[in-house]
Order: structure tokens, then C-alpha cells, then sequence
């Protein structure tokens, strides 16, 4: 394919190579509300979305909505998240996010980006990813251990912050694929371009990607994000 020129380009061209690749690439957290999306990105830092997946089901049983969070033990709810880790930080923002969103929203969880991070154990990834899942707003990009590799491979930011990169990538990334983003470099993270083993000759971003074409043996392209 004909290189494009410009880290915009590049940009909206790994998203049309992306989404035909997987096209059903969608936020792996099972859920079936916002507010149990919220608790499940949460409940995801510094852990994986299976492990998530594994706990959430008994947990939203247990704790069907903000007010039965607010109203348990902030202990039992540690206990009952103790695979995803950090279970006695991620209890207390669970409780004090369900406490802001009934006291605060009236026991809706807010739809803007700006609500959002002024909940307990909320930052800008999980409100990129609540905002943009729940309720197809796109005001940011969320910004994972996937999304952050990819896009430095890809030579798209220089930033190991998730702020910073995600600043980067919201001046070039077509905003229209902003929620789109995450999922597709998360597909292609698991599935092609992992941390330690990469596999960068049969990878369908190659041509865009300058650490690829230096694995590979290529010339290596400029790396500036504008």
C-alpha cells in the first residue's frame, strides 16, 4: 500500500486496516449497564479484563446497583474482589464512586468526561471508557497498556503517561474513531504486536509502523506525532 504521509494519515489508515481486521472489536468488560461498566473498569487497573469478567458476574449479583454498594461493608466488597487485586483500594472507590453517584446524580452515573474523573477511582481512561461505551460520547481516548504500546510502535506519540499519549492521539486520531481506538489496538495487541514477541512480518500495519520496519530490517521513519 502507498504510505501515508503525515501521522494523521497514518493514523485513519491504521483504523481502516484495523476495523476490516476485526470487525467486531468492541470494550471486552462484560456488561449490561453503565453503571456496571463503571465498576468493571474500575475493578480492571493493573489487571487483566478476563480476570474482570471472572469476578463481576457474582459481583453484580451481590451488588445489583449504586445504592447496594453504598450500604455493604466495604470489607465483604474487598473480599469479593480479591482475583482482581489491589481489593482494598479498588473497595474503597467502588463504595465512595457509588456514594458520589447517588449523592451527586441522583443514582445515574454521568455521561461527561468531566463528571466522571471527579468520581472516586475514576481517571481519564475509565471515564473515556464509560463515556464512550455507555453512552457513545467521544471525548477522549482511553489509553491502556495495548493502546499505549501500539500507538509508540506505531511512531503516533513518544508518551509512557497515559495523559500524555492520550493528548497525542486525540490530535491526530479521527475523532470519529476515538471509542474505536482502544478496541482495535487492544484486538491487535493480543493477537499480533504482544510486549516480548511481536510479529511484525505478517502484521497488516507494518508499512506504517517504524519499530516494525526496524525489526524487520527496514529504514526506520520519523517518529513525530503532528
Amino acid at each position: 500500500m502507498a504510505r501515508p504521509r503525515g501521522a494523521k494519515a497514518r493514523a485513519t489508515a491504521v483504523v481502516a486496516l484495523l476495523k476490516e481486521l476485526y470487525p467486531v472489536a468492541r470494550c471486552a468488560l462484560q456488561h449490561s449497564n453503565a453503571y456496571e461498566l463503571l465498576v468493571a473498569t474500575i475493578l480492571s487497573a493493573q489487571t487483566t479484563d478476563e480476570r474482570v469478567n471472572l469476578v463481576t458476574p457474582e459481583l453484580f449479583r451481590r451488588y445489583p446497583g449504586p445504592q447496594a454498594f453504598a450500604d455493604a461493608d466495604q470489607g465483604e466488597i474487598a473480599k469479593a474482589i480479591f482475583q482482581t487485586g489491589f481489593y482494598n483500594q479498588k473497595a474503597r472507590s467502588l463504595r465512595g464512586a457509588a456514594l458520589a453517584v447517588l449523592e451527586r446524580h441522583g443514582g445515574k452515573v454521568p455521561r461527561r468526561t468531566e463528571q466522571l474523573v471527579r468520581l472516586p477511582g475514576v481517571g481519564r481512561k475509565t471515564a473515556a471508557v464509560v463515556s464512550g461505551n455507555a453512552f457513545g460520547r467521544r471525548e477522549g481516548i482511553a489509553v491502556d497498556t495495548h493502546v499505549g504500546r501500539l500507538s509508540r510502535r506505531l511512531g503516533l506519540t513518544t508518551e509512557t503517561d497515559p495523559e500524555r499519549a492520550e493528548r497525542d492521539l486525540m490530535r491526530i486520531v479521527p475523532r470519529s474513531a476515538w471509542v474505536e481506538w482502544s478496541h482495535l489496538l487492544i484486538f491487535h495487541g493480543r493477537a499480533v504486536c504482544s510486549s516480548r514477541a511481536p510479529r511484525c512480518p505478517e502484521c497488516v500495519l507494518l508499512d506504517l509502523c517504524p519499530e516494525g520496519q526496524a525489526r524487520v530490517g527496514r529504514p526506520a521513519r520519523s517518529r513525530r506525532t503532528a
